[in-house]
């Protein structure tokens, strides 16, 4: 479900998301899900085949509650990444919209921008809407965005870390609003202010 947050996805890349998931292990939990009425199943006439999931509003109503265990996970069970560990910074922006509780005046749109540097500096970009309060979420760029955050992963990891430091993240734009967006991202012990 983390991983459809932002809008549909097709089954290729839900397994890229998934490693280590064999294809009939993800076939068969997609199948269960669209059965119990959490996910809608859209099969294109194409060839090869294109299937596209997409959260039911009944699945959304439990993004509080994805975000209500990352929460408890943030406070009892995250450690430093082991060595090689590979680590989806994105898995935790895509529960942004349960994770981030804003005051209603709040509004706007802050693009986090994560570089992969053992990744022959592959970028990703998320666009994180605000309106009244309620987060929404897009993996895109957002040229304009009234806030920037980037770094590196490394520097993203250092910052969502417990007991963290967002020291290596680089803030343009709204300060206000990028600084509410990162605290809300992470642990109630990290509350360390990005360098603007």
């Amino acid at each position: 479900m983390r991983d459809l947050v932002s809008g549909p996805r097709r089954f290729v890349e839900l397994q890229r998301t998934l490693p280590g998931i064999s294809t009939e292990q993800l076939r068969s939990r997609l199948n269960r899900m669209v059965a119990d009425g959490l996910l809608t199943r859209q099969r294109y006439r194409e060839v090869p085949p294109r299937v596209d999931y997409e959260l039911t509003d009944r699945a959304r109503d439990l993004i509080p509650v994805l975000g209500a265990l990352a929460r408890w996970g943030y406070e009892w069970s995250w450690t430093e990444p082991r060595r090689n560990e590979a680590i989806d910074v994105g898995a935790i922006f895509r529960l942004a919209p349960g994770l981030l509780t804003l005051p209603r005046s709040l509004r706007g749109t802050v693009e986090l921008t994560v570089t992969d540097r053992s990744k022959d500096g592959e970028t990703r970009h998320y666009a994180l809407i605000v309106k009244r309060g309620v987060v929404t979420l897009e993996e895109r760029a957002e040229s304009e965005a009234d806030a920037q955050v980037s770094g590196t992963e490394r520097a993203w990891i250092d910052a969502l870390v417990p007991e963290g430091v967002a020291n290596g993240l680089e803030i343009r734009g709204d300060a206000r609003l990028a600084n509410a967006v990162l605290e809300g991202l992470t642990p109630a012990s990290t509350r360390a202010t990005a360098v603007a």
